[in-house]
């Protein structure tokens, strides 16, 4: 209700109302409720109206044609305000339904080709036509959709960057890839503290316009390479590489005996997978012949389980194999039948699987440098364990390589014995050279209540006494159990601020890049061929935070601005 006239005169008392928006106002009737046209406006124009429409009230009083307004402007408030809320929960909607797109890492299009259609079916069945209708109030196309999932990435993106801004210590962990489009990809991620929890999020992916050098990465994100520019505007920074990565580096090396095995394991895969005839083939020999598995693997390099897994395949496929290439020939078909060459690749396989036994558990959330280390030192002496038993003819620390030579009643052969050996010494020399021992000066931060830890360097005179009366406390010593170890001294910021601080700078580092890699297979799942244009930040950080947009917000701010147009 925008806009009222009124004409009372002598002859004609006649009132009315204005409907519509504010540039083209229509004159509205209050008491048939027809609206009329602008031209009728004139006096009389309007004492036709009433005289033809409305002949019984040519008498009435002013105070009847003063009720019928009311009356009317009652009702049409009213509508307004219904259509008001209609939109209001459309639009709400219309964010909801995004936001489960964004999620579910689905194209945008799903919405207004899937979604909605399936909606109105299902509300037609339940609640019938009227209600299926209103349906069509919520946008859903496309465009809408992307603008709606901006929103929401640009609301978690700034409740994230607030948080950061005000947590007591914050860590970063930062990637390059190359996506589909050839773009230099690079994520960032950030660990925090919120309200005395430690919260981790993306706080962006953007891409490197021209080179990936460190000046580019450090131009990018505000803060040769990297590391040593960061330290010019912040000193105290410290820094770790991924551990995984050092674990995939400290594997690679190995003796040229057990090198050209795998080499050539590689290539009888490779001769199966690679031809889709062979492929077929050997799926229904698989299945002819009764087998566990019914394909061979892939070998990735890029992916660091890969090799493990693609050499245990192969050895309990061996049977299988070797019917394959009695049919159709291949040159290195009789490695297969060779004892020696088979008890290498058991080995490799045994191996391998252990290595990625290892990996895995340095993926995932909550890994601290102790964890790490942790599985360094005990990696590092299971080799020696191991070499020390093959040195003893033990072979059952190797299942696959034990089994076999049970089978077939062997003696593992001495050359094969000799590249072993050698490869698990080299695997404790370069796993030692990629992951150094790591002094004892922090252990206070893992246990505060072992005495030995007071003789740490590192800790002031001060500190120490602090750290003395944390090991006396009993209740502390409670709490230190059921509290994960950052969670613990983040308790005691408080109260033992020194101490929490230099606790919080070891804790908070990221030891891994998993965050990372986990957020680089998101984004080509996002980011394919067909969809090779998008700008896939808003879709990924609404796939990947934990955090929920503030949908009520979405629509004040929204609405506020059509007002403000």
């Amino acid at each position: 209700l925008t806009k009222k006239r009124k004409y009372d005169d002598d002859y004609i008392k006649y009132d009315f109302t204005c409907i519509g928006d504010q540039e083209c106002p229509k004159p509205l009737c209050v008491i048939c409720g027809d609206v009329l046209a602008n031209s009728s406006l004139k006096p009389s124009l309007l004492r036709c109206h009433l005289e033809t429409r409305h002949p019984a009230q040519l008498d009435k009083p002013a105070d009847f044609f003063k009720r019928k307004l009311a009356e009317r402007k009652s009702d049409i408030t009213g509508f307004m305000s219904k259509a008001s809320t209609d939109n209001e929960n459309a639009l709400e909607a219309s964010y909801r339904v995004s936001y489960r797109v964004a999620k579910a890492s689905e194209a945008h299009t799903i919405a207004e080709s899937l979604i909605g259609p399936c909606i109105k079916d299902v509300v037609h069945c339940m609640l019938r036509e009227k209600a299926a209708k209103r349906i069509d109030m919520v946008p859903l196309s496309n465009n809408k959709l992307s603008r709606r999932i901006n929103d929401m990435s640009n609301n978690i993106e700034t409740i994230i960057v607030h948080t950061v801004k005000n947590s007591p210590y914050y860590a970063i962990r930062l990637d390059e890839s190359t996506d589909v489009a050839n773009l230099a990809i690079l994520l960032l991620f950030v660990r925090y503290v919120n309200e005395g929890l430690v919260e981790e999020d993306l706080l962006f992916c953007r891409p490197l316009e021209e080179h990936t050098t460190g000046e580019d990465i450090f131009n990018l994100t505000n803060y040769t390479g990297f590391v040593s520019r960061t330290k010019k505007v912040a000193s105290k920074v410290s820094w770790t590489h991924c551990s995984i990565r050092r674990q995939a580096l400290a594997t690679k090396r190995m003796p040229e005996g057990l090198k050209e095995v795998l080499d050539n394991a590689v290539k009888m895969v490779n001769f199966i997978k690679s031809r889709p005839t062979n492929s077929r083939i050997f799926h229904v020999l698989c299945e002819e012949m009764g087998s566990i598995h019914d394909c061979l693997l892939t070998h990735t390099e890029v992916r660091w389980l890969s090799r493990g897994k693609i050499l245990v395949r192969l050895f309990e496929l061996r049977t299988e194999i070797l019917v394959f290439f009695n049919s159709h020939p291949f040159h290195l078909a009789s490695c297969v039948e060779n004892n020696v060459w088979l008890q290498s690749l058991a080995y490799l396989a045994d191996i391998f699987s252990r290595i990625n036994d290892q990996n895995l558990s340095l993926q995932g959330l909550n890994i601290t440098v102790f964890s790490v280390q942790d599985q360094v030192e005990s990696m590092i002496k299971k080799l020696q364990f191991w070499e020390s038993c093959l040195e003893n003819n033990q072979t059952e620390c190797f299942s696959n390589l034990h089994d076999f030579l049970a089978e077939h009643k062997l003696q593992l052969d001495l050359c094969t014995k000799a590249n072993i050996t050698a490869h698990l010494k080299g695997l404790c020399t370069t796993f030692r050279d990629y992951f150094p021992a790591i002094s004892g000066d922090n252990d206070w931060i893992r246990n505060p209540f072992d005495d030995t830890t007071f003789s740490t360097q590192i800790l002031k005179t001060e500190e120490k006494e602090k750290l003395i009366e944390i090991s006396c406390d009993y209740e502390l010593k409670r709490s230190f159990r059921n509290l994960s170890l950052i969670n613990f001294w983040l308790s005691l910021r408080n109260e033992y601020p020194l101490l929490a601080e230099k606790a919080a700078a070891v804790l908070l580092s990221f030891s891994t890049t998993y965050l990372c890699e986990k957020a680089f297979s998101s984004y080509a799942h996002l980011k394919t061929k067909y969809r090779n244009r998008l700008h896939a930040e808003p879709d990924l950080r609404l796939y990947l935070s934990p955090k929920v947009p503030d949908f009520k917000e979405l629509c004040r701010a929204k609405q506020a601005l059509q007002e403000c147009v």
